[in-house]
């Protein structure tokens, strides 16, 4: 029974474990607060951060990336949830100035409601503004659907940074309904981007 008991609890922790990493892809997890001469930890040409979950976030950790130096733009992608308000690219550029950045810096687009519409539209700006590689910031269970659509419609080398203090994926995020949600919803939409989206 013991036995058992065991077996299942480490049979939990795997899965966790497993789907933990696969959905928080992290390349520059080992670079250390700035940039530095090693692999996935060179400045880039611009800091994406697209919009949703824990919003405030995702813009406070690129914007603490420009300013550690990783990057002379930053770019800020997100429609309005609530239409009759900003956009959440606009509220995050706000949140960006506020913090001292200026407004030159940044660009934004506001018309993005889905996380393929991010790399879609986002591909413009780099076009126009001769990007060629990023760091992409969203939450850490979004961030590999994110750089596998950014992967897909952009073409720019992506560099993944997801959020570490996300209030709706903390470190406990599997002893919560919500977070099994998240989890399984990104691991659904991942299916459907391998089997239907390619």
């Amino acid at each position: 029974m013991i036995r058992r008991l065991i077996l299942l609890a480490l049979t939990i922790f795997l899965i966790i474990f497993v789907i933990n990493n696969f959905l928080s892809s992290y390349d520059t997890k080992e670079c250390g607060v700035k940039p530095a001469n090693k692999v996935n930890c060179q400045t880039v040409d611009a800091i994406v951060a697209i919009s949703g979950g824990d919003t405030n976030a995702r813009a406070d950790t690129a914007i603490e990336l420009f300013k550690n130096g990783w990057s002379s733009k930053l770019i800020f992608a997100g429609a309005a949830k609530d239409k009759t308000g900003p956009s959440n690219a606009f509220a995050m550029k706000s949140r960006a100035i506020e913090s001292g950045i200026s407004e030159e810096a940044i660009i934004i687009d506001e018309y993005s409601e889905t996380t393929k519409q991010n790399a879609t539209n986002t591909q413009e700006i780099f076009i126009d503004n001769d990007i060629r590689s990023i760091i992409l910031v969203t939450s850490p269970y979004h961030q590999k659907r994110a750089s596998l659509e950014f992967e897909k419609n952009t073409n720019v080398s992506v560099f993944n940074h997801p959020v570490v203090d996300d209030k709706d994926w903390p470190l406990s995020w599997w002893t919560t309904p919500k977070g099994w949600w998240l989890a399984g919803g990104e691991i659904v939409k991942i299916a459907i981007f391998y089997t239907l989206d390619r």
